[in-house]
This record gives C-alpha cells, structure tokens and sequence, in this order.
C-alpha cells in the first residue's frame, strides 16, 4: 500500500511535537553560514544576472510533506519550492498556502524523478525523508539530480536516521498513542541484513456519533525506510559530484558519535562553471 494516503489527515496532529521552528531557525544560519554570496554571480549579461540571481534566493524542500517548514522559511523570506510524492500531503500544504498568502510553488514529484524550471541556491531534506530511498542507486541519482539544479556553489542540507537508531533505538517494538479524535498503533520490524526498516501503521480516525458512541474509521499504512551510516551517505555525496562540508549530531549539533540517531549532513555544488 502507498504510503502517506490516509496517514496525510492524520500528519500533523500526530507531529505536533515536531520542533519545526527549530529546524527553520537552524536552517536558516546555515544557509547564512554556507549559502550562495552575491560575488558568486557568473560574469554576463545584466538580464541574465538577474534571472540567475533570483534562482540563487530559491530554496527547495525536498520532501515537503503538508508543508510546514516549508511554510516557516517562506516567513522567513526564502523563495520555496516544496515536493512530495504523496498528492494527500501536498492537498494540504496548498491549504496552508491559501490561508497563508505565501507564494510557495508545490510540485508532485517522486525524487527519484526531479525535475525543475531552472537552478536553487539551496535544496533541504529532512525528517529522514531520504530514508524512504531503499536502495545506494536511488540515493545516488537523487543526490545527482540535486547536484544538476543547484546554482554553482549551492548548497544541499538534508538528515537521515542512522542504522544505530533503526537496529538499536526502534528496533522490534509496538509504539501506541491515542489522542481525542485519533490513535495509532506502530509496529515496527528491522532487517539487519538489509539495513530495512518496516513499520505498520494502523490509525483509528472519529468520523462522528451515533446513539451517544463515537464512530471511528481505521485504517492501515506499512511505510519502509533504510537506515544508512555517515560512511555511506559520505560516499555517495562525493561520488554525485558535491563537496560534503561536514557533518553533525542532529541532537546535539555536535560531532557524529557512534550512537548518532539522526545526523544532519551539509554539502555543496561543485562541478559547474562560475566563469
């Protein structure tokens, strides 16, 4: 079954403890820190300039789900593209947008398969959305397609949850929580062999009453993810043709440690010409 279907009503209550406007902050000085600077601009014509300039102020996230970071750095005057797979998901980005006023461009793509108008100065990925990519030859082309749209000099930052975190931290576990109009049960499986992770999600909606009891819909989600090392994630950064910067604990923001569970990676375009 097709993942983020019917889970996409449900997202963002069950995330309301997602630290977004962290993430949107830490974003934010990073792309300060790292980010395309004016004198990067190719030398050539005054109209070209400015077309390439208004590509270098777009940021891409990859991923975007219901878009609320999307949303965040939009506030925070990034130009925001957001992508996701999942149509459900992104149906309620665009409701979020037209309340919003924001002027967000949202394109239902599958990464594997990006295609877009013209060069960003950034790309984001986070919430262990390149975790869903099971195989290296996936996460390569996607990192080569990131790679193809990044202005000279761009910046790529994304996050990925660890093999430690699924084979150690998750694991074979049940995780359940019920809130007052909708509960969920996770089961959760990890292949060590195959670095793959499973997840069986069963979700209990309230859709109404009748006769004084409340009436719940369910339904089922299996979502997969691979967990990758920093190794891994390095190897494949370099070979798409970027420049890995650094790396860092998500939690601590520190150096990588062996019992990293999410590790944010920043990379940077460096094959095109800047003549």
């Amino acid at each position: 079954m097709e993942a983020y279907t019917d889970f996409a009503s449900v997202y963002d209550i069950f995330m309301d403890d997602t630290p977004y406007e962290e993430w949107a902050s830490y974003i934010m000085d990073l792309l300060e820190e790292y980010g395309v600077a004016e004198g990067d601009l190719p030398e050539a014509e005054s109209a070209r300039q400015k077309a390439l300039a208004v590509e270098r102020n777009v940021v891409v996230d990859l991923g975007c789900g219901t878009g609320t970071l999307t949303e965040l750095l939009a506030d925070r005057g990034c130009d925001m593209i957001g992508i996701d797979a999942s149509q459900e998901m992104l149906n309620i980005a665009l409701e979020k947008r037209e309340k919003s006023g924001k002027e967000i461009l949202y394109l239902c793509q599958d990464m594997r398969e990006l295609e877009l108008y013209g060069t960003a100065g950034a790309v984001i990925s986070v919430c262990d959305s390149l975790n869903y990519l099971l195989e290296e030859e996936e996460m390569l082309r996607v990192f080569r397609l990131v790679n193809n749209y990044l202005y000279p000099g761009g910046v790529f930052l994304f996050d990925f949850n660890t093999v430690y975190k699924y084979e150690t931290v998750i694991g074979d576990s049940v995780i359940a929580e019920s809130r007052e109009d909708c509960s969920f049960i996770w089961e959760n499986y990890y292949d060590a062999e195959g670095q793959i992770n499973e997840y069986d999600l069963t979700i209990f909606v309230k859709t109404g009453n009748q006769d004084g009891e409340d009436i719940f819909r369910r339904f089922t989600e299996t979502h997969y993810q691979r967990g990758y090392t920093l190794e891994e994630m390095r190897g494949m950064v370099e070979k798409a043709g970027m420049e890995f910067v650094r790396a860092e604990d998500a939690d601590t923001r520190g150096e990588v440690r062996e019992e990293s569970e999410r590790i944010y990676v920043i990379a940077r375009e460096c094959g095109k010409d800047r003549k």
